[in-house]
């Protein structure tokens, strides 16, 4: 799903200078308008398309563009380039800040987590309907994107994860509550394992309304362009991107989901999680289900054991929370793990260095105390001096 420049608006006209100065070769965000719906397009393709704070903050103000736009009736949202929809918040940016003592200011990397979830929760609640286009890569903030869109598009090139414990962090950008529409024990899974899902999967795990080949999304724009919105908008824009005569793909995952019952149960902690897991290796079990729970112990005892035990409360938390109540527990936990946590060492380890081998604190599950997990789930700030305290108001 290449833009073509020559059918390209800039984003932010009148924003800014910079901005309007800018060819839509450069420019980070690119919108064009086909038959009243604006196509919104992430142009960081060497990046995967990963959020930057100023295509944040691009976004955010073309939101608000569209929302009062009379000539626009929807959203669609894409990724440039053939690899992927969004593959995340731009982490090494905001491990620099991190390090470099930078969290509080317009620049500091807590604003960008601030104007990131207001993104996510303005595109949770927007008036017109809006279509996210998760082929290929998208995962982290490219899901907190998608997922607030009320038709989301998977296809057979679909790789959607929440990989964040893996780095020291938390499935966040919604994820405490998006995650929720799937049953606990597949939540548990997919939040603290981080695990790979095609297309199918997200369509059995209600993380997309439709799963199409690839293929069929390169032509949209010519079928958007002929549509009518007369039978309503939303199904109007299901006729573009359903296809008939597709075959259904099986989802790997399905078949899998006694297996994760099993081990995923929602009230055991993430040691009891291993145990479980330990337990039924040394039973010595077929081939595929051995590599399944071999990967799974791998992720269980090798990421954070802090934002481990974290993450499985905060989802089991945010089942009962709205969304702006998660998005301040995740905002809160996020702070936590980025001045007092593991995220920078996950960050160095995986990403900078890329050791493999990062210096957890506490080093284990073993080591872990319910204080230190406690700790991270209470809010650092009084309830009224919350970033997103008006969040829902």
């Amino acid at each position: 799903m290449n833009a073509r420049p020559e059918a390209v608006r800039h984003a932010a006209v009148g924003t800014s200078a910079q901005t309007e100065a800018l060819s839509p070769e450069q420019s980070e965000v690119l919108v064009r308008v086909v038959n009243r719906v604006a196509i919104v397009t992430l142009n960081r393709p060497a990046a995967l398309n990963a959020l930057s704070h100023a295509m944040v903050r691009e976004l955010a103000v073309l939101l608000e563009r569209m929302r009062h736009d009379p000539e626009v009736v929807a959203l669609v949202l894409e990724g440039a380039g053939p690899k992927g929809f969004c593959a995340g918040g731009d982490v090494r940016a905001i491990d620099r800040l991190a390090r470099a003592g930078e969290r509080l200011g317009e620049q500091g990397w807590q604003q960008f987590f601030v104007d990131e979830y207001r993104l996510d929760y303005a595109l949770h609640t927007f008036d017109k309907p809006v279509v996210a286009l998760l082929d290929g890569v998208t995962m982290g903030g490219g899901m907190g994107l998608g997922q607030a869109a009320s038709l989301r598009v998977a296809t057979t090139r679909t790789k959607i994860a929440m990989p964040e414990t893996r780095i020291g962090l938390l499935p966040d950008v919604g994820a405490t509550h998006f995650l929720a529409r799937m049953p606990a024990h597949m939540e548990l899974y997919v939040g603290l394992t981080g695990a790979l899902l095609n297309g199918a999967d997200a369509l059995h795990l209600h993380l997309a309304d439709v799963c199409v080949p690839g293929d069929w999304l390169d032509g949209y724009e010519a079928r958007l362009a002929q549509v009518s919105f007369d039978g309503g908008v939303y199904d109007g824009l299901r006729q573009v991107f359903e296809t008939s005569g597709h075959d259904a793909i099986a989802s790997p995952l399905a078949a899998r989901e006694p297996l994760i019952a099993r081990h995923f149960e929602p009230h055991a902690r993430v040691s009891e999680m291993v145990a479980s897991l330990r337990a039924d290796l040394e039973g010595a079990p077929p081939g595929d289900a051995r590599a399944w729970l071999e990967a799974t112990l791998d992720a269980l005892t090798h990421y954070s054991p802090t934002m481990l035990e974290v993450t499985r409360e905060a989802l089991l938390r945010g089942r009962h929370a709205t969304l702006a109540e998660s998005f301040r527990m995740e905002l809160g936990i996020v702070v936590r793990a980025i001045e007092e946590g593991d995220f920078c060492e996950g960050v160095r380890a995986h990403l900078v260095d890329k050791d493999r081998t990062p210096h957890w604190s506490p080093a284990t599950l073993a080591d872990l105390r319910e204080p230190h997990v406690q700790h991270f789930l209470a809010s650092p700030w009084r309830a009224e001096d919350h970033p997103l305290a008006d969040l829902g108001a």
